[in-house]
């Protein structure tokens, strides 16, 4: 037995889900348009041309996962080095709090890279398709070939900046200067393939195709923004008190119509908002901040000879209670904002300063289970380890090893141990005590510290301060 359908009963069916709007955004000029315009500039050239800059004869931003080394301008990172990766994640989160309490969404409207990316990929849309009206008129036009011209011509624009897109992206992990080649060879292709594509038709999908949608439901970025501000952080905000009530007048008439505010009503702000809000009822999650439509109204304030900012970059509390910019300005440094400062301030010193204290090597010594102890000659007591190093420099490096701690007790191996170039060694490692020492202290663990201490060829004498030591347990028998 089922149960009958409200078809059934003649009621209404639907479906639970709105249909995509598709939002065709008006080309704007202005202020804030050129600045969004330079992070494009800025981020993109970053990313574009950063694989490409060379560093001591490599790449000075590399990703390498197969060999487990991440190269940074000067710095190369090892797997031990995940802790300052960790920490820089903890920064960035207090960096996004710390802005967002102050700023709202500057980071979505100028340099996220949905933003960034969406506003390239529209500016091919208008090169090849016209502005907003003459895209919805393209689009509502049956197919012609006309219109499959326009068509193909922005999908090969799209395509290109995708695939070179997901290409540098690539190459930032594999060597991009080999990248090319690598993909032209059967053996090493596929993988490589398969990425660049993948990350390319990200790009295509995100930025040609969802958008807004993006922002509205996939970035959880506009759902807990609103535990972040408070009504004295800097927001995009129509002057409500000053603009209503809306209402169309002509330009060239002398004096306002009775009972209208300065909005004239001309859903400018509307149509060159990329998520399709309006802006007019009030701060939304949608709005990312990228202050289009102050731009738009500031061009029609000045055409209508009324001032500017009646859509502007204000506070709730400045807007509800009228006060000054300095007024306003005065409440940016209130308790959370002094808090999230202090917090990023302490963390950033402090991760820069273990970055840039960080030894250049280190040191692992694990002990032999498989024989904690034994007896050799003359009743001399011998544990093993196996030692490992690790080179954090890009020049091959030479160590003498040394043991302290315990009286008596010395390596009964080899001390001398090259390293090559940002890669690790492992040796094994024999500590002995002799057979006095070792009577007097039978049935205990002794607690030593072996000694990794630089041997510079071009510099014999050296300083002999270890560069790194570790810790080890050594076990005399009863």
């Amino acid at each position: 037995m089922s149960l009958p359908s409200p078809a059934a009963n003649g009621q209404p069916t639907g479906s639970l889900y709105e249909s995509r709007i598709k939002i065709y955004p008006r080309s704007v000029t202005g202020v804030f348009a050129r600045w969004r315009w330079v992070m494009v500039w800025v981020t993109q050239l970053f990313f574009y041309g950063m694989p490409w800059l060379q560093w001591n004869g490599r790449q000075a931003l590399l990703f390498d996962l197969e060999q487990r080394r991440f190269y940074v301008l000067g710095l190369v990172l090892q797997p031990q080095d995940f802790i300052y990766l960790a920490a820089l994640l903890v920064i960035s989160a207090l960096a996004l709090f710390f802005f967002t309490a102050i700023a709202g969404r500057l980071w979505c409207g100028y340099a996220c890279p949905q933003t960034v990316y969406t506003e390239m990929f529209l500016w091919i849309e208008r090169k090849t398709e016209g502005d907003r009206s003459a895209r919805m008129r393209l689009d509502a036009q049956p197919w012609s070939l006309h219109k499959l011209w326009r068509k193909g011509a922005k999908q090969a624009g799209w395509i290109g900046l995708a695939l070179l897109t997901g290409f540098t992206f690539v190459g930032f992990f594999t060597p991009i200067r080999d990248l090319a080649t690598a993909l032209l060879i059967p053996e090493q292709s596929p993988w490589l393939w398969f990425w660049v594509l993948f990350y390319g038709f990200a790009t295509y999908g995100n930025a040609g195709f969802m958008r807004e949608q993006v922002c509205k439901y996939m970035c959880p970025y506009a759902r807990f923004q609103s535990a972040l501000i408070d009504m004295d952080s800097l927001v995009i905000a129509y002057d409500g008190a000053r603009g209503e009530n809306r209402g169309p007048r002509s330009r060239k008439a002398e004096e306002r119509p009775a009972g209208l505010g300065d909005c004239v009503d001309c859903t400018l702000c509307v149509q060159v908002c990329p998520t399709g809000i309006d802006i007019r009822n009030g701060l939304q999650n949608e709005c990312i901040a990228c202050a289009a439509c102050i731009d738009v109204c500031d061009d029609v304030m000045d055409k209508m000879g009324y001032p500017q900012g009646l859509i502007r970059y204000t506070t709730g509390n400045a807007v509800a209670q009228g006060w000054s910019a300095r007024q306003m300005l005065r409440r940016v440094w209130r308790p959370r904002v002094l808090i999230y400062g202090a917090l990023l301030t302490a963390l950033s010193v402090g991760w820069l300063w273990s970055l840039g204290h960080r030894s250049e090597v280190s040191a692992v010594l694990i002990k032999d289970r498989g024989s904690l102890a034994r007896m050799v000659q003359r009743g001399a007591i011998e544990n093993t380890y196996r030692l490992q190093l690790t080179n954090s420099q890009e020049t091959e490096r030479r160590y003498r090893l040394a043991v302290t701690g315990v009286p008596g007790l010395r390596i009964d191996s080899d001390t001398g141990l090259t390293v090559p170039a940002a890669a690790s060694a492992s040796v094994p490692l024999r500590l002995v005590l002799p057979a006095d020492a070792a009577q007097r202290q039978a049935g205990q663990t002794l607690h030593a510290t072996v000694l990794v201490i630089p041997e510079d060829p071009q510099d014999p004498a050296g300083d002999g301060q270890p560069a790194a030591h570790a810790e080890a347990a050594f076990t005399v028998p009863r």
